[in-house]
């Protein structure tokens, strides 16, 4: 039995504040906050509709504080951020070959951006 003692680094609590790497990293993690609002806010939103037209259209007046607003535009903005993130890595995770020639990264990206769009539009014109 060996009484060496093992080393171990020390890890401060700032140690993601040194590289911009890892401070933009913090805060792509960090918009999962308001994402978890805007769920919870509509989950109340689906119980508010089963109560009746009264508890609903104190959930829509609840939705339009402007607390509530910019917390959904902060969600709105997160969102949008992990999706960048996703499409712009996508192509080297799965890069997609045509023929056996790779598809350039800026077409896989933009398609998956016009993918969204499209949903969008179809959601927008259904709802």
């Amino acid at each position: 039995m060996s009484n060496r003692k093992p080393y171990v680094r020390e890890m401060k609590r700032t140690w993601w504040q040194s590289s911009p790497f890892y401070r933009f990293y913090m805060l792509r993690e960090a918009t999962i906050l308001p994402l978890i609002l805007f769920t919870l806010f509509l989950t109340f939103g689906l119980g508010a509709l089963v109560k009746g037209p009264e508890t609903w259209q104190g959930w829509l007046e609840f939705m339009a504080n402007p607390v509530v607003v910019a917390i959904n535009i902060v969600a709105l903005a997160g969102s949008l951020l992990h999706a960048q993130t996703f499409f712009s890595m996508m192509p080297q995770v799965m890069p997609i070959r045509i023929k056996g020639k790779p598809v350039d990264k800026k077409l896989i990206v933009l398609a998956q951006w016009a993918a969204v769009a499209f949903i969008s539009l179809v959601v927008l014109i259904i709802v």
